[in-house]
C-alpha cells in the first residue's frame, strides 16, 4: 500500500516545499512503480479518467518521453503539447494557451520552460496541480528525485554520504534541486567546477561545500555526478574551450582514483562524451547512468500517482 502523505493536489515547483518525510514517501512509492515497470505487462488502471498535459515550451527528449510514458502506464489520458506546432508561434500568450487546455479538462500540467517561475504561472492560470519539468536555470525537481532514488537504491541511504557534483554549476537547474533534496535526506554535498561556472555564496545558500580543485573535491566521495557543459546557455565566454575544461574537470579512470574505490558515477544527461566524462567510466560497473533513465519513469509514475490520488 502506498501512503499519500497529503500529496493529493500538490504542486511540485521544487523540493524546498517538501519535507524529508514526504521525499522519502515519493522514493518509497517509486520502489513499487519500478517493480511494475519490470513486469511483462506494465499497465495500471490507477489514473484512468485523469488527463495529464505535458506542456513543453522548451525542447526536451528524455524528460518529456519519461513523463508521457509514466502517465500512459498509469492509464491517464495524455495531451502532448509541442510549442513549435502550437498557437504560441502565432503570438498566443501562455495564459491563453493554459486556459484553452484547461477547458479540455486537464487535471495536471507538467511544464518545461526557459523562464524561471513559469510553473507558478501555469498554476495561477489553471488552478490545477503543476509539476516542474525544468524552468530555465532554476529547478528540475523530478531529475533530483530520480538521482536520489538511484543512490538510495544502490547504497541504501543518502544519510552521511559524500556526494560530489562536478561541472557547469551556474547554468544547471539539476544541481539546485539536488542540493535541496540531498541535504534534506542527510547527504554531504560538494560542488566543484571552474570559478567562473560556480556562483558565489552557494555554500551559504545551500549548505554545501565548494571546491575548485577536482582532486580535493573527490577525496572520499561516495557518489560522483558529472554535469553537462551547457554551451547553449553560456553567452559570456566563461571558459576558454571544452578542451580546457576537460583537462581540469574530466571524470575518467585517473580522476576517479581520488574518490572511494566503489564510488557511484552519475550524470543527468545528455552527456558530452569525452568532455565531462569518458566512456571508460560512463560505461563502467560503477556507473548508474542508464539506470537513472529507467528510474526516471518510475519516479514520475510515483509522483503522478500521489498527486492525482491514484488507487492501487
Amino acid at each position: 500500500m502506498i501512503e499519500s502523505f497529503n500529496l493529493l493536489g500538490r504542486n511540485m515547483y521544487d523540493l524546498d516545499d517538501y519535507t524529508a518525510e514526504e521525499l522519502n514517501a515519493i522514493l518509497d512509492a517509486t520502489v513499487v512503480m519500478k517493480e511494475i515497470n519490470q513486469r511483462d505487462y506494465k499497465k495500471l488502471p490507477t489514473l484512468k479518467g485523469k488527463t495529464v498535459c505535458t506542456l513543453f515550451i522548451e525542447n526536451s527528449t528524455r524528460t518529456k518521453i519519461s513523463f508521457e510514458l509514466a502517465a500512459s502506464r498509469l492509464s491517464a489520458d495524455l495531451i502532448s503539447f509541442q510549442a513549435s506546432t502550437s498557437s504560441l508561434q502565432k503570438g498566443e500568450s501562455l495564459q491563453d494557451t493554459v486556459e484553452t487546455l484547461n477547458a479540455m479538462g486537464v487535471d495536471l500540467y507538467i511544464i518545461r520552460h526557459s523562464s524561471p517561475g513559469s510553473p507558478h504561472l501555469v498554476h495561477k492560470y489553471s488552478n490545477k496541480p503543476v509539476v516542474n519539468g525544468g524552468d530555465g536555470r532554476h529547478a528540475h525537481p523530478t531529475q533530483a528525485l530520480l538521482d536520489m532514488y538511484s543512490i538510495k537504491e544502490k547504497l541504501g541511504t543518502l544519510n552521511g554520504l559524500k556526494v560530489v557534483i562536478v561541472g557547469d554549476i551556474t547554468n544547471s537547474r539539476v544541481v539546485r534541486s539536488n542540493l535541496i533534496g540531498m541535504k534534506k535526506l542527510g547527504a554531504e554535498v560538494t560542488i566543484c567546477g571552474p570559478r567562473t561556472l560556480v556562483p558565489g555564496y552557494m555554500d551559504e545558500i545551500y549548505g554545501c561545500k565548494v571546491e575548485y580543485d577536482l582532486k580535493t573535491a573527490l577525496k572520499d566521495a561516495d557518489v560522483v555526478m558529472g554535469l553537462r557543459m551547457q554551451l547553449e546557455r553560456q553567452t559570456e565566454g566563461l571558459f576558454p574551450s571544452l578542451e580546457e575544461y576537460s583537462k581540469h574537470y574530466n571524470i575518467c579512470r585517473e580522476t576517479m582514483k581520488w574518490a572511494k574505490k566503489d564510488a557511484l558515477v552519475m550524470h543527468p544527461g545528455p552527456m558530452n562524451r569525452g568532455i565531462e566524462i569518458l566512456p571508460e567510466i560512463a560505461e563502467s560497473p560503477q556507473s548508474v547512468i542508464i539506470e537513472q533513465v529507467a528510474n526516471g519513469v518510475a519516479v514520475r509514475m510515483a509522483l503522478l500517482f500521489l498527486i492525482l490520488g491514484g488507487k492501487m
